[in-house]
This record gives structure tokens, sequence and C-alpha cells, in this order.
């Protein structure tokens, strides 16, 4: 085998690995901020909705 060959194989190896490194990093970033985002929507949707005025709901209207 050449030396230039085993040279560029051996960048090209580093490269891959580099790049590969950073995919995960930035796969981890985004899973990170997706588990940020949803429990965020869980504690709003576990918030129980404000009470209604004490006068509401006491009577209802019905026509025949």
């Amino acid at each position: 085998m050449d030396i230039n060959a085993i040279a560029a194989l051996a960048t090209e190896n580093s490269q891959n690995q580099t790049t590969q490194a950073v995919q995960i990093a930035v796969l981890k970033k985004a899973m990170e901020l997706q588990g940020q985002g949803a429990l965020q929507l869980i504690q709003a949707a576990t918030q129980g909705a404000p009470n209604n005025p004490p006068n509401l709901g006491n009577s209802v209207d019905t026509f025949v």
C-alpha cells in the first residue's frame, strides 16, 4: 500500500469519527429539549383550570 493512501484513509477515518461524535451530541441535545418540552406540557395539563364564579351553573333554562 502506498503511504499516501494510508494517510488518506487515516484522515478519512478521523473525520468520520468527528462527524459521528458531533451528530450524536446534536441528537442528545435535541432529545433533551424534547424532554423538557414534554415535561412542560405535562405540568401545564395537570394544573387545574380556574374555578368558575359561584353564580355560574346554579340554574338551567329549559324551553319545551
